[in-house]
């Protein structure tokens, strides 16, 4: 896929943007180098691409603005075959991000058309190691667990157990909670079975929803 010296001049601003609102991971924003945004977006996007704005795509679902999947990734703290799990793959930018880090990444998407097309891109553009499930991802992965990370792309009106319940000792999970304004929550899974809970900040996102899409 195309990925020409005007892309490349955007996605350089993007980052500079990034910087700017004080994103500071430097692996993270080399990633933002690595994985061409345009190429997730339709092509009537394809000149806002690496505008820091969200952008509708199939579903009624949105990827979500740049600055936001930059400060979930940084939250989560990535680390090189960190085993990841992501709830709701959308675009399959932020698993594109997290496999660029280095991740082992296991992503879960509840709409068949989302998913069918994400997975066809992501192996077209080189990240066919990212592992893609059609499920339900309110119950997560329990076959594959533990993780020692989980990222939750959709807003939960409370922290959900089990996902907690399948990370690894030390794990973090980093999800936006809350009803009409969530908080962004970095949950870590303590060595006594309990939890530490911290707050980034207020984000808008599309509910975190049960059950399998239609279609």
């Amino acid at each position: 896929m195309e990925d020409n010296y005007r892309h490349k001049g955007m996605r350089q601003r993007l980052i500079g943007e990034l910087r700017r609102k004080g994103i500071k991971n430097e692996a993270v924003l080399r990633a933002f180098w690595e994985v061409p945004r345009h190429w997730f977006l339709d092509k009537a996007f394809a000149d806002l691409a690496y505008e820091d704005n969200a952008f509708p795509i199939e579903c009624d679902q949105t990827i979500s603005q740049p600055y936001t999947v930059a400060r979930m990734t940084e939250l989560l703290e990535v680390e090189k075959r960190h085993k990841v799990l992501e709830i709701g793959t959308g675009s399959g930018y932020q698993a594109a991000i997290l496999a660029a880090l280095g991740a082992q990444v296991y992503t879960i998407e509840r709409q068949k058309v989302l998913y069918e097309k994400t997975k066809a891109i992501l192996a077209r553009i080189g990240f066919s190691r990212i592992r893609c499930y059609y499920r339900d991802g309110s119950s997560g992965l329990p076959g594959s667990a533990p993780f020692d990370r989980i990222i939750v792309t959709a807003a939960a009106p409370r922290v959900p157990e089990i996902l907690v319940n399948q990370l690894r000792e030390g794990g973090k999970m980093v999800i936006p909670v809350g009803e009409d304004i969530q908080h962004m929550m970095r949950i870590t899974r303590l060595a006594d079975g309990s939890t530490k809970t911290e707050r980034f900040g207020q984000y808008r996102f599309v509910p975190f929803v049960e059950g399998l899409g239609e279609g």
